[in-house]
């Protein structure tokens, strides 16, 4: 008994020796159609939320106890002023990720422009040391989105899946095969 046989995988090496062209044009087409029907439920969500990211995942532990590392966290970014206490979602200009926390202070000018200071739950300073030089204040223009909700521990995939790329391709392999093996 060979290891393909032990694996249970003796039919797997003739069957995609079988599969015609038609039947492989059908699997791509398959695998665009959810492909673009993600893409365009993403695209949905960035309207409806009014978020350029409708979904993010806590990537640290400096909002504990309030959020946990791999919760997933769903944006909004409605038109409405920012309120002390609220947790937000920013990005600093020359930085990729996104960073969760909270609102701690407003600056109001006699003008109507609102600046604010954020801080993590868990961190003992405020975050003026992650701002890009020289900036000391957050305004709108930085707001990702606002937390309206979660589900905990979700988002642990992504964060191995970054961590640990071989788990990346090995997640995908296994799909790729379960594909193949019922394709029926």
């Amino acid at each position: 008994m060979g290891m393909m046989d032990s694996l249970g995988l003796s039919g797997l090496a003739g069957g995609v020796q079988r599969m015609d062209k038609r039947q492989f044009l059908f699997q791509m087409l398959s695998f665009g159609m959810i492909v673009s029907s993600a893409l365009m439920i993403w695209k949905g969500l960035m309207v409806v939320t009014g978020s350029e990211s409708p979904i993010v995942v806590v990537l640290s532990g400096s909002m504990e106890p309030a959020f946990h590392r791999g919760d997933l966290l769903f944006l909004t970014n409605q038109d409405e002023p920012v309120r002390v206490g609220e947790i937000v979602v920013f990005k600093i200009e020359g930085r990729d990720i996104p960073i969760v926390h909270r609102v701690i202070k407003l600056h109001e000018k006699s003008n109507g422009t609102v600046k604010f200071l954020t801080k993590g739950d868990n961190n003992s300073v405020d975050d003026r040391g992650l701002y890009a030089p020289g900036q000391l204040w957050l305004t709108k223009k930085d707001i990702v989105g606002r937390a309206r909700g979660f589900l905990p521990y979700v988002g642990m995939i992504t964060i191995y899946m970054n961590e640990y790329p071989k788990l990346k391709y090995g997640i995908l392999g296994l799909l790729a095969l379960y594909v193949l093996v019922h394709r029926e």
